[in-house]
């Protein structure tokens, strides 16, 4: 206006007749603005004149109020897992034709259209069908636009919150098919029909969600014959396909309870002798019902499908729970000792004989050192003379009658030990006569044989026998206290033997149940 009023000065010179220019031009616009003004309120006073907004804008009562339905979704607020809610915030697009409210034009100063409240005009009542916790019909009652034609636009906005069957079977990498169903409350089709304005929901102004992604969203019209009514009511039933963005549950959820569940196989890898093998097991059964528990205030509490994720954890947990059971059962095993402990025959049967048949396995062989050193102490006699050992078809190593598959195996290791105990027995006997002499009786050492399919014969225990009551039965004279000691010795050594004896087994039953778990 300033820049207006400028020029006018520019051009014209002379002040008076500018100002009666100026005042001119005022009265000009402001006559404008008072006859559209007054156009419009002429209007209104025309439309709304007798109007009633309670009845239907047909001019006959058996004629159709068409309502053209559209849904523009602006925001996918949360979807409630735990109540099996959907809360979306959405534009209602309305269109609807009222004959009440037409005019030309050319009557009011060219006005095509007004915008008036909805409360004025009359508006179907459309409500979600599907309302889980809200309100059924629109709460802000915005204005609708009027057009000439008698044409009316409605777009309200609305926060839904619809109910959604939610299916959680491949949580977190699930995918939902959510819907809302429209459709008038109170007016059947025969009063109302509704047709869509577009067939799927409009996207443009939608703001994407960090946790769901809309796949798609498609409308569809339907009918349906309530069992209250006899009346056939129409819908616009909407489907949203979504599918839920795993990132977040992958990095805090998944990885952790699959690095957890590998923590188990490791127990099996500890030493015995570990005592760490229990709290190990125990940690990792804690660490998974945290997870689980976790993952059950997430997903609704329905006994209809159960997710994959949650029986992995249920199995995972008992996979753990075994794998407690079976490590107290291996540490029970490991502690024990022939002082408190006795091996059952069929756990000797089973697991040292079939078993490791069964598997390809042999059993490691005595040491060969410590048995030569026993059969030279064993051949030599008194004074470093030599007893003659005739051999049969097979050799004199102890291992090749410790393998043999037809012979009995306490039978050939009480052979082994029955060679020892002669060797010591010997060695004793040979220091008691150097002792005392006249105490025993000198005799020429037996020759012992080995037979071909055979252990030691028994001349060999025959002999140890002997020499053992020769060295317990007591003496003419009484004897020294060194030839005594030497006789505990050989007990506590030949005790000693046999506990030995039975601890071998009992770490050879050991080490296959380690190789089989």
């Amino acid at each position: 206006m300033m820049m207006m009023m400028m020029m006018m000065m520019a051009c014209f010179k002379d002040q008076k007749l500018f100002l009666k220019t100026a005042l001119l031009l005022v009265i000009i616009c402001s006559c404008c603005e008072k006859t559209h003004s007054h156009a419009e309120d002429e209007l209104f006073k025309k439309l709304f004149d007798g109007y009633n907004k309670w009845s239907r804008p047909v001019p006959n009562t058996s004629d159709v109020v068409i309502v053209k339905f559209g849904l523009s979704i602006a925001q996918l607020i949360d979807v409630d897992e735990k109540n099996q809610m959907m809360t979306t915030n959405v534009w209602l697009k309305q269109e609807w034709n009222d004959y009440k409210l037409r005019w030309k034009p050319a009557d009011y100063d060219n006005v095509t259209s007004i915008r008036v409240p909805s409360e004025l005009i009359w508006v179907p009542d459309i409500v979600l069908y599907n309302n889980a916790d809200g309100e059924f019909a629109v709460t802000h009652m915005t204005k609708a636009h009027l057009f000439h034609t008698g044409k009316v636009r409605w777009v309200p906005p609305a926060i839904y919150k619809s109910s959604c069957s939610i299916d959680v079977t491949f949580f977190p990498f699930d995918q939902q098919n959510c819907k809302m169903k429209f459709g008038s409350w109170t007016y059947d089709k025969a009063k109302i029909d509704l047709e869509r304005i577009e067939n799927t929901v409009d996207l443009k102004d939608y703001w994407e969600s960090g946790e769901w992604a809309i796949i798609n969203a498609v409308g569809t019209y339907n009918t349906k014959k309530y069992d209250c009514c006899h009346e056939i009511y129409p819908d616009i039933t909407y489907f949203f396909i979504i599918r839920r963005l795993p990132l977040f549950y992958t990095i805090n959820l998944i990885i952790p309870c699959l690095l957890i569940s590998c923590l188990t196989v490791l127990v099996f890898y500890l030493p015995s002798d570990c005592g760490e093998k229990i709290t190990l097991c125990i940690s990792v059964l804690l660490s998974l019902t945290v997870f689980l528990l976790l993952i059950t205030e997430i997903i609704p509490s329905t006994s209809l499908v159960i997710p994959l994720i949650g029986e992995y954890l249920l199995f995972t947990m008992i996979f753990v729970t075994l794998s407690i059971v079976i490590t107290v059962f291996v540490l029970n095993v490991h502690h024990r000792s022939p002082s408190t402990h006795k091996m059952p025959c069929w756990v000797h049967s089973v697991f040292l004989d079939l078993i490791p048949r069964w598997l390809f396995m042999r059993r490691p062989a005595p040491d060969s050192r410590r048995r030569q050193k026993l059969l030279l102490l064993h051949q030599k006699g008194p004074g470093g003379s030599s007893r003659v050992l005739t051999q049969g078809k097979t050799s004199l190593s102890t291992s090749a009658s410790w393998f043999n598959p037809g012979e009995d195996e306490s039978r050939r290791r009480f052979g082994y030990k029955e060679l020892e105990l002669g060797t010591m027995s010997s060695a004793i006997s040979l220091s008691l006569k150097a002792a005392s002499p006249c105490s025993f009786a000198s005799s020429p050492p037996p020759v012992q044989k080995f037979g071909s399919n055979s252990r030691l014969e028994m001349g060999l225990a025959s002999r140890q026998s002997s020499g053992r009551s020769n060295i317990i039965q007591k003496p003419e004279t009484s004897l020294s206290p060194s030839v005594l000691q030497a006789l505990e010795g050989v007990h506590y050594i030949a005790d000693h033997l046999r506990a030995e004896d039975a601890d071998f087994s009992v770490s050879f039953f050991q080490i296959l149940w380690h190789r089989g778990s």
